[in-house]
């Protein structure tokens, strides 16, 4: 777990959303992919709301989410203080207000506690510990892996929300009935968005949401595609339309697709 902060030797800067964000990134470590952007996409949160993503890293949801909507009262908890303060750092250079406190959010903060948000977003590590690959550099294992059960991020993200309150999570497939079964209970109104990684292709992640206190049907979203079926040999990149505006133009991702 890294504690000391980032040298800028350690560090580069990486732009997203087609230069709209530019994030620090440790050069050996964790390093924001596109899980972030589009977990950050599908909140539908206005200016003057708050957000909070549980374990946030060095913060590059937070940013694109602060980059598309003005306005937010942004703040995130990491476990890693060198991450906290990467995070903190990141809102700072991209010129968005937030707070990053340093925790575990198995045991927050008491002034997280004390707080309460119109929206919570999480990416938790996609395996449990001591399963999937290891990670030769101890932040990068602490993304990719951890002890915590789902079942205690859709608890501690359920008691931050406020009434009515949305939380989303990003999700590897194979942990979807872990995750379900987590959110039916603390959170109603459940929404499922399996994301393809190419057109043809099964789903390899997941976007589920729920609202505290909310009382609609389960919905199954039709999937979406990252990527085309064929890689043209002129495109600029191997997006789909709709993810190529998200990852490009900060675009928002909503869970239902366009009609037509």
């Amino acid at each position: 777990m890294r504690a000391d902060p980032f040298a800028d030797a350690e560090l580069t800067r990486d732009a997203m959303l087609g230069g709209r964000v530019q994030l620090w990134q440790p050069r050996e470590g964790y390093r924001a992919g596109t899980d972030p952007v589009l977990l950050a996409a599908t909140i539908a949160a206005g200016a003057g709301q708050s957000v909070l993503e549980l374990g946030c890293g060095g913060g590059a949801a937070l940013c694109c989410l602060g980059a598309r909507v003005p306005g937010l009262r942004l703040a995130g908890v990491e476990i890693q203080p060198a991450y906290a303060d990467l995070a903190r750092r990141n809102l700072v250079d991209n010129g968005l207000e937030g707070i990053v406190w340093d925790g575990d959010i198995s045991d927050p903060p008491r002034a997280l506690k004390a707080e309460s948000f119109d929206f919570v977003m999480a990416n938790p590590p996609y395996f449990e510990t001591g399963k999937g690959l290891a990670a030769q550099e101890p932040g990068r294992g602490t993304g990719r892996a951890g002890a915590l059960p789902l079942g205690d991020w859709v608890s501690i993200a359920a008691k931050r929300l406020k009434p009515r309150g949305y939380a989303t999570f990003i999700q590897r497939v194979e942990r979807l009935p872990e995750l379900l079964a987590a959110m039916d209970g603390p959170l109603g109104s459940l929404e499922l968005l399996p994301l393809l990684p190419r057109e043809g292709r099964g789903p390899r992640l997941i976007l589920l949401r729920g609202r505290k206190d909310g009382r609609a049907p389960f919905r199954f979203h039709a999937p979406m595609a990252i990527h085309p079926a064929l890689i043209r040999d002129n495109a600029p990149d191997n997006y789909t339309e709709r993810f190529r505006n998200v990852m490009q133009q900060g675009r928002a991702l909503p869970f239902e697709a366009d009609p037509g």
